[in-house]
């Protein structure tokens, strides 16, 4: 009982053996005018608002964290699903909240009818159904809240819950793609390596002691060590490439670094156009879809930066901000980014012009999508046949230079 109260309250359960305060999730803008998510403890909102005002953050939004019980995240399909089942039942005349709790009584994913359950609650109690959303942020993301609050505003909350199905659904069909023409490549070079590895490891070692004290070949000296070198030092290996690891992974934290590897990325051939694709089908979707369902320009604007998923994309939309907050065409400093290609610029500026910028955007992420697509096959049809042949170049490597010591052994005799 007492932990179900805590859950209710948005409490730690974990802190019943102390003094126990609630936990805020917080969205505020620093003095630079970034965006800024955190987490603080206080007694009650006013608290977090007066904190948050003497470090010197303009709070957006400050809500009561979700508790750490649902932290399990929901797959984009099924949570697609959800949204449009939630539509049609409200289009059949089902009210708000008895179709929240005939969706908390789903069976077939037990984590989003646990959260369907809690949003029906706080919506039960008088909150607002984009405000009860927006207290579980690991599975209703900023863009679904928005649009959310934008159809209850408008009365077309129906629609907007339809509309939302299907833009994750398109999310999670370039992803299913992209993931899929990936994994055999993946597969490929990941059960290779495990091979040469353990060649080198358990075969490679026993032709030591078969060639003795005589004269080998580079090739075969260059082997011999290698293996030895594994098998002497694989415990500091291992730990050498987890250090690798977690530098680079602490390197990639600094938005300096990302951008320059973002840069180079771009520059190469054909990897560097398509991942400008993939960045650009994905900001029009999302402005788009914000767009479709009544949000205002430089909110959704906001909103598309944060969820960009590329440095690069999400600084080009904060000049495009300021761009359009002063008065400017969106399309003007999206051009000076170079993400995006010049008939690409031209549909989004005719669609400025003739006020149809919603619907162009979405067209426009239909079609990058597909040819997002389309190269990502192209390329790993490349990719494939190359990776083979490292491979089999490298088998080829250890086979030779164990062969020539055995061809030269047979010669002498």
């Amino acid at each position: 009982m007492g932990s179900s109260v805590a859950r209710v309250a948005g409490l730690d359960e974990h802190c019943w053996y102390s003094v126990c305060v609630p936990t805020f999730a917080y969205i505020a803008r620093d003095l630079n005018g970034r965006r800024v998510r955190g987490r603080a403890e206080g007694n009650t909102e006013q608290s977090i608002l007066t904190e948050l005002a003497a470090r010197g953050l303009t709070p957006l939004r400050v809500s009561e964290a979700a508790t750490r019980k649902r932290r399990k995240r929901v797959s984009t399909r099924v949570l697609a699903r959800s949204y449009v089942q939630l539509s049609e039942l409200l289009r059949a005349g089902v009210p708000l909240l008895r179709a929240l709790r005939l969706l908390s009584r789903g069976k077939s994913n037990p984590t989003l009818a646990g959260v369907w359950s809690e949003v029906a609650e706080a919506v039960s109690k008088g909150e607002r159904f984009s405000d009860s959303m927006a207290l579980h942020p690991h599975i209703f993301g900023e863009v679904h809240v928005a649009m959310i609050r934008a159809g209850e505003r408008g009365a077309f909350l129906e629609s907007v819950l339809a509309r939302l199905g299907t833009f994750l659904d398109n999310q999670a069909e370039l992803r299913s793609k992209i993931i899929g023409n990936l994994l055999y490549p993946v597969v490929l070079l990941t059960v290779a390596l495990a091979v040469i590895v353990g060649a080198l490891i358990f075969f490679v070692p026993k032709f030591k002691d078969l060639f003795g004290d005589m004269p080998l070949p580079f090739s075969t000296r260059l082997l011999l060590g290698t293996s030895e070198a594994m098998v002497a030092y694989w415990p500091i290996l291992l730990v050498l490439v987890a250090a690798i690891v977690v530098a680079i992974g602490v390197a990639l934290k600094k938005e300096t670094l990302r951008l320059a590897i973002a840069r180079r990325v771009l520059k190469l051939p054909k990897i560097g156009g398509l991942f400008a694709s993939l960045a650009v089908a994905r900001f029009a979707r999302i402005l788009g879809t914000l767009l479709e369902n009544g949000i205002p320009m430089i909110g959704a604007l906001e909103i598309a930066r944060d969820a960009a998923g590329n440095v690069l994309m999400a600084r080009a939309i904060t000049q495009a901000t300021e761009a359009v907050r002063q008065g400017e065409q969106l399309s003007v400093p999206l051009a000076q980014s170079g993400l995006f290609e010049e008939d690409v610029i031209e549909m989004i500026t005719v669609g400025e012009s003739a006020n149809s910028l919603p619907t162009v955007l979405v067209s426009l992420a239909d079609t990058m999508e597909r040819r997002v697509d389309r190269a990502f096959t192209a390329l790993l049809k490349l990719m494939e046949p190359a990776l083979l042949l490292s491979l089999a170049g490298l088998v080829f490597f250890i086979f030779l230079a164990l062969v020539l010591p055995m061809m030269q052994m047979s010669s002498q005799l």
